[in-house]
């Protein structure tokens, strides 16, 4: 068993590598773009030949002789400020400095769940070079809850669509979603930052838009402008709405930081000290051994390592876990005695007569994916008789019908329409779908008259219908990607409104 424990140290930067990938997405918005198409000459002949702006304070900088360490992890922020101060009169900052002035307990809110996060970015940022106004981008794209998810399907502290996030090695599968990992996205987006601020000639506020929309939308922009002979910086183009006011945004929050007082605002403080270690380690384990391990409550390691999908860690590969910094050593430790039988509770199976992966699946609330990386398992033949190993998550496993029930249902049912029934209506109360009844009744069209009568495939229910009870820790997003549906049908099935809560049972439809 190998280990170890890094306090918060940078990953290697390979820019080089990294720019053979990037078919670059927008972030947060729904433009797609490909940087390749906009500078194929060796001068990008677009670009406004004017100087690229200068930092408001050089990092290379120094007004004394022996440097001061900030005392808060606000002031080291703004020491590390670098974007034009003249930018300070722009009238759409102001608007958006007011909007956040209004907001009278944003900051209250916020910073208590930025402080597991936010030393770490700093620092990072600092060991880059970039500026701090960067480690107040996750307040705008996702108020620094690594569990923000968008409607366009953006994730995490930094909200990486899918196909950006693969683009920058932030893997996404049924055990793990990189995307939601704190130090893999923070590296992934400094990376896709860098990248950008390269492209555009060393434009932070170029690269800020292109973050937003993607680099296709704004170098588009710039060559409007540079076609009509106006301005080619980023106040002068006309861009989609939503990065219009991103900039502006993120200015007028850097305004605020900067000097709080002048603007009637209260920042609760920010240690400036780290908050977390990463813990290596190299074998499956039970995230719920970990906080045990660890002494630290299940939530708080939950919070920390929003990236696993499952209450266990993969069975192959090495992941980093992050731990609060005075527990890492006692788990470190802990963790390299710990028996291997220990570390994963696993149950037994015996597979009988007319058992398949997809129902043994179900019944334990895992994937046919993860029973065959268990077990080491191609296709989907198994034999009577055959021994499983199962992953445990704690809970009972649901109950499905045996193969002699199922038989039994196999026949049609026949439904009578009654006032308010729907397609829909009628196929999320059988545990099928629209399409099916439709193509079953050699329905043509959605509308139905009251008191005909439809036939509904009998076996539909059994197939693909479970009922899952929430854990603590669990998120629509993370049950939603174990199961492999999408999160608005969760929400449609069980009409949620609020939030989940532990205990609660969801009725899933499985694929």
């Amino acid at each position: 068993m190998r280990y170890s424990v890094v306090a918060i140290l940078p990953r290697s930067l390979v820019l080089g590598t990294l720019a053979g990938v990037l078919a670059l997405t927008g972030c947060q918005t729904t433009e797609q773009s490909d940087y390749r198409a906009l500078g194929q000459t060796p001068e990008r002949q677009w670009q406004q030949k004017l100087p690229v702006q200068q930092p408001i304070r050089p990092v290379n900088s120094v007004l004394s002789v022996e440097p001061q360490t900030p005392a808060t992890l606000w002031g080291r922020i703004r020491d590390g400020f670098m974007l034009d101060p003249a930018l300070i009169d722009n009238p759409r900052i102001d608007q958006q400095r007011l909007s956040f002035a209004s907001q009278t307990r944003y900051f209250e809110l916020a910073t208590p769940r930025a402080q597991r996060y936010i030393y770490y970015v700093v620092q990072q940022l600092e060991e880059r070079g970039m500026p701090q106004e960067l480690a107040l981008l996750p307040f705008i794209e996702s108020a620094y809850n690594p569990q923000a998810l968008s409607s366009a399907k953006a994730a995490g502290l930094w909200q990486f669509i899918p196909s950006t996030g693969r683009n920058f090695s932030l893997r996404q599968d049924w055990w793990y979603d990189g995307r939601r990992d704190v130090t893999a996205s923070t590296q992934a987006a400094l990376d896709y930052l860098n990248l950008l601020h390269d492209y555009f000639d060393g434009d932070w506020l170029l690269a800020l838009a292109a973050y937003n929309c993607g680099e296709g939308c704004v170098g588009r922009a710039v060559k409007r402008n540079e076609s009509l002979g106006l301005p080619t910086d980023y106040w002068n183009l006309q861009l989609p709405r939503e990065t219009m006011n991103y900039v502006p945004k993120l200015l007028a929050l850097a305004q605020i930081i900067d000097s709080p007082t002048s603007y009637g605002t209260h920042l609760p403080e920010l240690a400036n000290e780290p908050y977390f270690a990463e813990v290596t380690v190299d074998q499956q384990i039970d995230l719920y051994k970990v906080a045990e391990l660890a002494d630290i409550p299940t939530e708080e390691l939950l919070s920390l390592n929003p990236a696993f999908n499952q209450r266990v860690t993969a069975p192959q590969g090495e992941y980093q876990l992050l731990i609060p910094i005075e527990q890492a050593d006692q788990f470190a430790q802990a963790l390299a005695e710990l028996p291997d039988d220990q570390r994963v509770n696993y149950q037994r199976y015996q597979v009988r007569r007319g058992d398949t992966l997809s129902q043994i699946a179900r019944r334990y609330q895992l994937s046919v994916g993860v029973i065959r990386d268990t077990n080491d398992i191609n296709g989907n033949l198994l034999r009577v008789g055959q021994t499983l190993m199962l992953p445990q998550f704690g809970d009972q496993p649901i109950t499905l019908p045996t193969p002699a029930q199922t038989l039994a249902t196999n026949t049609a049912l026949s439904y009578r329409i009654k006032p308010g029934d729907s397609l829909w209506s009628i196929a999320r109360a059988h545990g099928t779908t629209v399409n099916h009844i439709k193509r079953y009744n050699e329905l043509s069209g959605n509308a139905l008259n009251v008191g005909s009568t439809l036939m509904l495939p009998g076996n539909s229910a059994p197939d693909n219908r479970m009922t899952y009870t929430v854990r603590s820790g669990d998120s629509l997003s993370t049950i939603a990607a174990r199961f492999n549906v999408q999160v608005s049908k969760i929400r449609s099935w069980n009409k949620l409104e609020r939030y989940l809560q532990p205990g609660q049972q969801l009725t899933l439809f499985v694929p």
